[in-house]
Order: C-alpha cells, then sequence, then structure tokens
C-alpha cells in the first residue's frame, strides 16, 4: 500500500513539477514579445492615442476603474465627443492595454493627418497596414498597437 502511494507521489511530482512547466515555457516562448506589451500614453496631437488608463499605465498597479455604466464619474473621464470609440474614452479593465480598435484608430486619422500634414488617405493606409487580425484566428477582435502604429508613422 504504502509503496503506492510513494510511486503516486513520485510520478506526480515529476509530472507537474517538471514535464508541465517545461511543456508550458516551450510552447510560450513564441510569445515572449507579446507579454512585455503594455500600453503607453501618447498624448501629441500629432500622434494615434492610446485607451485612458485609470492607473497612469503603472503596471505595479493594474486595475480597471470601479465606475459603472451609468456613473457620471465615468463621463468625466474623458474630453472625447460621444460619438468617439468606447475605447478611445473608456480605460480597459487592467488600465495596461496596448491596444485599441481599428475603428479607434480610423477615428483619430484626421487628426493625426491634419497635425503631421500628411493626406488622410496615406494615414488610412498606414493605420490599414497595422490592423492585426484575431488571435489564432478565432480569439479576439481585430485590433491596432498604438505604440507600433505611432513607431510606423514616424517612419512616414
Amino acid at each position: 500500500m504504502w509503496s503506492i502511494a510513494i510511486r503516486q507521489v513520485l510520478l506526480w511530482t515529476l509530472v507537474c513539477g517538471l514535464v508541465y512547466p517545461l511543456l508550458i515555457t516551450t510552447l510560450c516562448q513564441p510569445m515572449h514579445m507579446q507579454v512585455a506589451s503594455t500600453g503607453q500614453a501618447f498624448s501629441k496631437p500629432g500622434q494615434f492615442w492610446s485607451r485612458p488608463s485609470a492607473v497612469a499605465y503603472n503596471a505595479a498597479s493594474s486595475s480597471g476603474t470601479n465606475f459603472g455604466p451609468h456613473e457620471p464619474k465615468r463621463e468625466e473621464q474623458t474630453t472625447l465627443a460621444a460619438d468617439a470609440p468606447a475605447d478611445l474614452r473608456y480605460a480597459s479593465g487592467s488600465g495596461l492595454d496596448p491596444d485599441i480598435t481599428p475603428e479607434a484608430a480610423y477615428y483619430q486619422v484626421a487628426r493625426v493627418a491634419s497635425e503631421r500634414k500628411l493626406a488622410p488617405a496615406r494615414v488610412e493606409e498606414l493605420v490599414k497596414s497595422q490592423v492585426r487580425g484575431k488571435t489564432f484566428g478565432i480569439l479576439g477582435h481585430e485590433r491596432v498597437n498604438v505604440a507600433d502604429l505611432n513607431r510606423a508613422l514616424d517612419g512616414l
């Protein structure tokens, strides 16, 4: 009876303590660059703006707000018009989201093109080139990384 218990402890120690961690580490290696990507505060008129952050993009205190959809203070957080996409008006759940929707990026094209004295069609094409698809083709939604988009914009 004790020998079965000892074998089970050894087996599950090996599986859970060695095999599983090595498997997960190996599978996650290609994603190491995505893990480091957190939102940043872009506020210059000639840049695309990120989502607002309830924690000022401080990864040590990742958090959203506790404002519900009918909370008046939630509306005070933004200076954008009510027709602006929600991801430009409200903070994400973590306050660190590096991505916005393509709609939010296209919403900013006229402002950015005007500030940079570029043709809006050229800026729209840049946004289009930066749209990333759903993860594995099925998870989440299309998105645009704001830091990558602003780097590409600086390269024009």
